[in-house]
């Protein structure tokens, strides 16, 4: 409104200054009649501007009510809208909060039962260690049981050891266990403990091997006191040399009492076996003492330790067994010669009977034929008839 007011004035002044220009040049009765008509026409403009006043007062205020309409009717939507979408988002919220509790609730569920899970395999683990532990604890004290049992047997071997006498039948027993375990446990046809020969002596065993070996005396002999003495550390090097030269002396006087009793011309084999009981005298001949060696085999007495003279007895076991294989042998080729010859009769015979087999299956063949030629006339002979039977039946 006061936009329009101001424009209707400042055309008011334009026209005024218009006239005043206008009647500065006119007569009297021109400006008097150019005011009447100004005056006409400004009462014209005026009830125009009036009249398009109240049409533009007019369309505003339907254009005025028609934007409050919409604001209203916007308010009302987006409240509608609003309440909605509260609406929406409240389910929506409670739905995913109904879905995100659940999925809690699941996962702790799924932690609890792992936990559990857990829980019980960690105890079953820890009892089994335990248990574990008990047992290898009983293993432990009864291991030392067995240790303190060993320690009082070896106290005891070592007393048994320090006797001659004891010494000897230690290994008398060691070398009877070694020619069960190979032989059996009584085989006199193979060998015999504690054997006596014509001369009067007795070896500790003796091996009845085959031909060219013949019989073999074994006797145990068991050097230890010296070789104590020469591996003792705690006594000087001249008496360790002292043990040593006597341990020598020792094997070559066993060595000399095993070939002049035990190998008997005649009688036994040409050589003998001396058993040494200890694999640690053995080795210690073998890899030191030469001398010892080059001795024993002069003298035809070879040495054997324990595990030697197992491996020296399985050979002699096999060739014996080659022998009996051998011998039965011949026995094995007769009674297949004798086989083939009956077998030979049974050849014989089975021809024979193949031959008469032919002829009787020649003479089936023929008789098969004649059947043959005999069922063809009477079929003949039966058609024969129902052809006459036919005929008489037609007349």
């Amino acid at each position: 409104m006061d936009l329009v007011l101001v424009l209707l004035a400042v055309i008011m002044i334009v026209l005024v200054i218009i006239l005043i220009k206008l009647f500065s040049n006119r007569t009297p009765e021109a400006v008097h009649e150019f005011n009447q008509s100004l005056n006409r026409q400004s009462i014209d403009n005026r009830e125009h501007l009036n009249t398009q006043f109240n049409t533009f007062t007019d369309r505003m205020d339907l254009r005025i009510k028609d934007l409050h309409d919409r604001n209203t009717n916007f308010e009302k939507a987006t409240a509608t809208s609003l309440i909605q979408f509260q609406d929406k988002l409240g389910s929506s919220m409670e739905l995913q909060f109904d879905r995100l509790q659940a999925t809690v609730e699941r996962r702790l569920a799924m932690m609890d039962q792992k936990v559990t899970e857990n829980l019980e395999e960690g105890f079953k683990k820890t009892n089994a260690t335990f248990t574990n532990i008990v047992e290898r604890l009983s293993k432990i004290d009864e291991a030392q049981k067995k240790i303190d049992a060993l320690s009082v047997e070896i106290v005891s071997l070592q007393d048994v050891l320090t006797d001659k006498k004891t010494r000897g039948t230690f290994g008398e027993v060691q070398l009877s266990q070694i020619m069960a375990a190979i032989f059996g446990d009584r085989n006199d046809k193979i060998y015999q403990m504690q054997y006596t020969f014509q001369t009067g002596v007795r070896s500790d065993a003796v091996l009845f091997a085959p031909e060219p070996l013949g019989t073999i005396a074994i006797d145990s002999k068991f050097p230890l006191e010296n070789y104590r003495r020469m591996m003792d550390k705690d006594i000087s090097d001249i008496e360790r040399a002292q043990a040593e030269r006597t341990f020598v002396s020792d094997c070559k006087k066993h060595i000399d009492a095993i070939a002049d009793k035990y190998i008997i011309p005649g009688v036994t084999s040409d050589q003998a076996i001396m058993f040494i009981p200890a694999e640690a005298i053995f080795a210690t001949i073998n890899a030191y003492h030469q001398d010892i060696i080059d001795y024993s085999q002069k003298r035809r007495v070879w040495l054997a330790s324990p595990t030697t003279l197992m491996s020296t007895l399985t050979t002699i076991q096999t060739i014996l067994v080659n022998l009996e294989r051998e011998k039965y042998a011949s026995v094995i080729h007769q009674e297949l010669r004798l086989l083939s010859s009956e077998f030979d009769r049974y050849r014989e015979r089975w021809e024979g009977l193949s031959r008469r087999m032919e002829g009787v299956n020649e003479e089936f063949r023929k008789i098969n034929i004649t059947t043959e030629k005999i069922t063809k006339r009477f079929d003949a002979i039966a058609n024969v008839e129902h052809i006459e039977e036919q005929t008489n039946d037609a007349s």
